[in-house]
């Protein structure tokens, strides 16, 4: 046999028998396949612990949560009202568009800090920091449009005709000065922490 033919044969092979040939100790289509399942097991893995903590049950499965504003929360119209539809804690703290998502998780993880670190695991120390903590949700929400609450509002949705009069006002004139939801809606499940300024108000 030639050393062309000797070359023909060994390029017949392709791609599947370089992939197929071994290496020092494996086949490099033995690597790329444990490497793919690797991923998958990753991305898998990573995905479901993130909608676990995507769940109201994981939100409050800390005291400082499910003691302090959760208890509010029951009170309010999100969550029991003539229609039956309830917004979760995540439906208003967590974006549903991935990358807005990932963004809110590195963001909240100075919260899961405070719980590891003790900073709010009393409702006295939650109360004394309720107030910044507040502070910096309503800069997150205007900063975004209160993305969050448009997912289930709009003002291109609403018919002012159809509010009552204290309702239709102010939205008439939120679309006119271009405000968002958060200007106006701060205690809407939540109570307003002690010590607000006639800026945080506004």
């Amino acid at each position: 046999m030639t050393d062309r033919d000797k070359s023909k044969q060994q390029d017949s092979g392709g791609l599947m028998a370089r992939l197929r040939r071994p290496s020092v100790k494996y086949s490099l289509g033995g690597l790329l396949s444990i490497g793919i399942l690797l991923g998958v097991l990753f991305w898998g893995g990573f995905n479901t612990v993130l909608e676990a903590t995507n769940t109201e049950t994981f939100c409050i499965s800390c005291h400082e949560m499910e003691n302090n504003v959760y208890m509010e929360y029951k009170e309010t119209i999100h969550y029991k009202n003539r229609t039956g539809v309830r917004a979760t804690c995540p439906d208003c703290h967590v974006p549903k568009e991935w990358t807005h998502k990932m963004i809110r998780k590195v963001q909240a993880s100075r919260e899961v800090w405070g719980k590891l670190t003790g900073s709010i695991d009393t409702r006295e120390k939650f109360e004394a920091k309720r107030l910044k903590l507040a502070r910096s949700e309503w800069a997150r929400m205007k900063a975004v449009d209160s993305r969050e609450c448009r997912n289930c509002h709009s003002f291109e949705s609403m018919n002012p005709e159809m509010q009552k009069q204290r309702a239709r006002k102010p939205h008439e004139m939120a679309i006119e000065d271009k405000m968002t939801c958060i200007d106006c809606h701060k205690g809407i499940s939540h109570h307003k922490p002690q010590g607000m300024t006639e800026e945080d108000e506004e």
